[in-house]
């Protein structure tokens, strides 16, 4: 099988970011990368192309960077509450999952992908928790979450967290 190098005109997932040089089978390059208009033949005419998307590309990853950069300063200054509500014999309905905390992150005007929430297990009980949010390959966010159970039989934490909501 004969393979061919390409110019990457678009980030493709598993193969590279755009303005990659990337080896790829002639068949795929030929018949669908270039056609796609996803990715240009490596000529030497092309060197100028890819120098224009290492510029472009450069300035955008810049960009973002700074953005979730700031994304996480917002998420370190603050908490989130979260609620949930437990029977008379204690058990939990329910649970706070990656969801909720992105959802509570929205109501305080920060927005995320669910995805980036790095949670282990489902939280179930009272307590603060501190959760890693994955935002960008070099920036890492921590997620204050306070929750509180409803009818939990600890009687002590309870008065006191809806003093802080307020």
């Amino acid at each position: 099988m004969a393979n061919m190098k390409v110019i990457l005109a678009t980030k493709i997932e598993g193969l590279g970011c755009e303005a990659d040089l990337v080896t790829v089978k002639a068949g795929y390059g030929r018949n669908y990368l270039i056609p796609q208009g996803l990715a240009f033949e490596a000529t030497p005419a092309n060197q100028r192309f890819i120098n224009m998307l290492q510029k472009k590309r450069a300035e955008r990853e810049a960009a973002e960077l700074a953005n979730f950069q700031e994304i996480a300063a917002k998420i370190a200054a603050v908490t989130v509450n979260l609620t949930l509500e437990a029977g008379e014999n204690g058990k939990v309905f329910g649970a706070i999952t990656n969801q909720q905390i992105t959802d509570g992150l929205a109501a305080l005007g920060i927005e995320i992908d669910r995805h980036s929430i790095e949670l282990e297990k489902p939280l179930k009980k009272s307590g603060t928790y501190e959760v890693a949010a994955k935002l960008h390959a070099q920036v890492t966010a921590t997620v204050k979450v306070v929750l509180v159970v409803k009818g939990e039989k600890v009687e002590e934490e309870a008065p006191a967290a809806p003093a802080e909501e307020a």
